[in-house]
């Protein structure tokens, strides 16, 4: 038994876990950990064999002496050069290296036989070598440089081992002696890069990743105006401000930088830091509705907008806590994986998700989800807004200021289809009424004071809601998402007492890996946030419409080009608004 493929074993045992994982045919034994095939030295020829082939103590068997012959022959023999092998592109030597290993060769059925006969290769249920299909050569040395492990491993545990076994292993070998050393000198190479990525990393248990929006972006309609809406039968007595509508091109930014850390492997810390100069368009055209899913201003001064811990105390169950600007949609399973995602998803704010169940007070709470089973989980949650629960000041703190409670039951009854349905109780304070999720007009968001020439006065509101949503992976080419949402808000105000009915629906269909890889055409269209039958006050009188397409476009991994428009018809549920029309430009840059 040759010296070299030995001295092979102790650079090539990595190679179990991550080779064998990668070949078709065969997957390294997974009952030898790693840390055992590492840790110990080799023995001596002479001492492996003397266990192998037990004779008389202190001297090997007759058998073994023949081996042992055989082995210091082919010391004798040919030298394999592995320096072709640390070169990026190895050249290939011998036309043996472009053949697959067929089944009808005697390597295979001979590899075949110690699999069966040691169990050191598995990956088929019965954790046989089937023959039914050809190995390529780093394969067949994947699955040989297993069972020479597990044999090193039996004999180091004084397990006697055949000897026609060992004379079998050292011809494959042998012929597989540049394929063994091959990988053994990328192995090396892979250690060497890893400890250099392990000195120069920044820390062991924090990962960095970013995201920057690059868009350019336009918000346009006729000349005037209307910003808000009111019953027509009063229209003469409201007097409406007309403004100016913002036409100019806009080119913004948005940066995101995420430091999410681990410290079991099930949990994680999110800390993210934000700036950004992207407009809030209701200045410009004098409606939400027209708002971008990914506004923000802080003339590009960071900014902590995220801060919270979720992590998995036993099985089945994970809990969250945070302190700042832990959302609705950090805790409930919004549905919509295409298209909710700031950065990557919808261009408008409506369209990422249902805002009388997903939108609300929050930033700072808990929240915690229970999985029964594949088919149903359950997540409930309480959310205080973040400048209220950290202020010690009456009316405000965790419990006493503007909260949102509620809980989601996400039901999967068949695979790739999901619904959802959510109930949210919220309470706005006075002057921080926000109703329509900032997604609706003026009287949704705040009917108590949308119209001051009426003569009402600033009030705390409560909203119920309930959501039902449906996430449907049709095809692999084919997502539908559809979303229907109902509150009954009411005032907390004795002076003025008020109540009204929000309805809200939506319904998109994603084209998945269209024209290429990775690229999702959507399409959409949607009712914003509308409230009827408001009591002593105005009511949305006509419906406004949301429309909008656009394609994401991967240019590599790394970066994704999203052309896209959406428009606004009947812009804050009024007709005689002109419709608002916004393009979109958005390149997302992810590292």
């Amino acid at each position: 038994m040759s010296q070299k493929w030995w001295n092979l074993i102790k650079t090539t045992p990595l190679l179990v876990g991550a080779s064998v994982l990668t070949a078709q045919g065969a997957v390294a034994n997974p009952e030898v950990p790693e840390t055992q095939v590492n840790s110990f030295s080799l023995p001596s020829n002479e001492q492996l064999l003397a266990q192998a082939v037990p004779g008389t103590p202190g001297s090997p068997a007759p058998e073994a002496t023949e081996i042992l012959q055989m082995m210091q022959r082919s010391r004798e023999g040919k030298r394999i050069n592995t320096q072709v092998y640390d070169k990026p592109m190895s050249q290939v030597n011998n036309v043996n290296q472009l053949r697959d290993v067929e089944p009808t060769a005697w390597a295979y059925e001979a590899l075949r036989s110690l699999v069966e006969r040691y169990g050191c290769i598995v990956g088929y249920p019965d954790r046989t070598f089937r023959g039914d299909r050809a190995l390529t050569r780093w394969e067949f040395a994947a699955g040989l440089n297993a069972c020479l492990n597990v044999l090193e491993r039996l004999i180091q545990e004084g397990v006697a081992v055949v000897r026609e076994d060992l004379e079998t292993l050292k011809r494959l070998a042998d012929e597989f002696a540049a394929e063994l050393a091959a990988l053994g000198a990328r192995i090396d190479n892979l250690e060497s890069r890893v400890a250099f990525l392990e000195d120069h990393q920044f820390s062991t248990t924090t990962k960095l990743n970013g995201e920057v929006i690059f868009a350019l972006a336009n918000a346009w309609t006729d000349d005037f105006s209307i910003p808000d809406s009111a019953p027509r039968s009063q229209a003469s007595q409201v007097a409406f401000e007309s403004r100016p509508v913002g036409r100019q091109t806009v080119l913004t930014d948005r940066v995101r930088l995420n430091f999410d850390a681990s410290f079991t492997g099930t949990d994680r810390l999110r800390v993210r830091l934000e700036s950004g100069t992207t407009p809030n368009f209701n200045a410009a055209v004098g409606s939400n509705m027209a708002r971008l899913g990914f506004d923000i201003q802080t003339d590009n001064d960071m900014d902590v907008s995220d801060l919270y811990y979720r992590f998995r105390p036993f099985n089945n169950f994970t809990a969250w806590v945070g302190t700042r600007a832990m959302d609705l949609d950090d805790v409930f399973n919004v549905g919509n994986p295409y298209l909710e995602a700031s950065g990557t998803g919808a261009l408008s704010r409506f369209v990422r998700r249902n805002p009388l169940v997903f939108r609300g007070p929050e930033g700072n709470g808990v929240g915690a989800r229970y999985k029964f089973s594949d088919f149903i989980s359950v997540t409930a949650l309480y959310l205080a807004d973040q400048d209220d629960a950290t202020s010690p000041l009456p009316g405000q703190g965790v419990f006493n200021g503007n909260f949102s409670t509620g809980v989601q039951a996400v039901i999967t009854p068949f695979d790739r289809f999901n619904i959802n349905l959510t109930y949210l109780h919220a309470y706005f304070g006075e002057g921080s009424v926000n109703l329509s999720g900032s997604t609706g007009s003026r009287i949704t968001q705040d009917p108590s004071t949308a119209f001051l020439a009426r003569g009402t006065e600033a009030s705390a509101w409560t909203r119920d809601s309930v959501g039902a949503q449906v996430d449907w992976q049709a095809l692999d080419w084919l997502h539908f998402t559809l979303w229907g949402g109902y509150a009954y808000a009411e005032t907390k105000n004795p002076d003025y007492d008020s109540s009204g009915d929000i309805w809200t629906w939506n319904a998109i269909v994603n084209f998945v890996d269209l024209f290429k890889e990775g690229a999702v055409l959507s399409v959409s269209g949607g009712m914003p946030p509308r409230i009827t039958g408001v009591d002593n006050g105005p009511d949305d009188i006509d419906t406004s419409i949301i429309l909008e397409a656009q394609y994401q476009y991967p240019l590599s991994d790394n970066i994704l080009l999203t052309p896209g428009f959406y428009v606004v018809l009947d812009p804050n549920h009024y007709d005689r608004n002109d419709d608002i029309w916004v393009g979109v430009l958005r390149t997302t840059f992810k590292f």
